[in-house]
């Protein structure tokens, strides 16, 4: 396995905070250790916006947990979120219209997200991969690249089937070929398992844990 140092690491991580019973004053303080992690983003719920993050990207979600919103409620969410300062927006699909095999109809959720935000943010695609076959996340993937996503994600970290698996992101990375980012999140706590999401092709990661992940990088890796 290629070796990656602590900061290339940091750089990829979206250091998260979703606990429906989250406080404002542990928003800031998620803030406050994204900065002295050196992490990409933050994301945080969008009742928790606008806030103060300078130096990080500030991300949010819509249609979450479960994404059985209606698709103009995500739409609508989505669009007031970046209103108040979001750059990012992890989107969750109906997972049961997946599960039918009407990938028109995520098409559809995904386009009218897409539209909603415009070219204002980056648009991330919450497929829940573990409650899909492997056929069906293939599917979704290809789904979310027409609807004109820029990533698709693995897990909403809700979900009782479970998060992110290695095999779930190689066949999201394989889908997508280099042309949406993958981002593995859902259950990832180590060191070990975040590397293991990296080789399989996550391009971010998800962490609520992200002290403890990056502990397990070394500073630097020499050449």
């Amino acid at each position: 396995m290629t070796q990656i140092s602590r900061r290339d690491v940091a750089a990829m991580i979206d250091h998260t905070l979703l606990a429906p019973e989250a406080t404002p004053a542990e928003v800031s303080a998620l803030i406050d250790e994204a900065r002295a992690l050196g992490v990409f983003a933050i994301c945080v719920s969008p009742s928790m916006l606008p806030v103060r993050a300078p130096g990080v990207v500030v991300a949010t979600v819509a249609g979450f947990p479960s994404g059985k919103h209606h698709s103009l409620v995500k739409g609508a969410e989505a669009r007031l979120a970046v209103d108040q300062g979001a750059a990012e927006v992890d989107m969750v699909i109906d997972v049961g219209a997946a599960r039918a095999g009407d990938y028109n109809a995520v098409l559809a959720d995904i386009v009218t997200v897409r539209e909603a935000i415009a070219d204002r943010a980056l648009l991330k695609v919450i497929i829940e991969s573990a409650a899909l076959t492997d056929a069906a996340i293939v599917e979704v993937c290809r789904v979310a690249e027409r609807a004109g996503a820029d990533f698709v994600k693995t897990s909403t970290g809700f979900h009782p089937a479970g998060g992110a698996s290695a095999h779930a992101v190689a066949l999201m990375a394989e889908a997508v070929g280099g042309r949406l980012g993958v981002k593995a999140s859902g259950g990832i706590r180590t060191a070990a398992q975040a590397a293991e999401m990296i080789a399989a092709g996550a391009t971010r990661l998800g962490l609520s844990r992200s002290r403890e992940v990056l502990e397990g990088f070394s500073a630097e890796i020499s050449s």
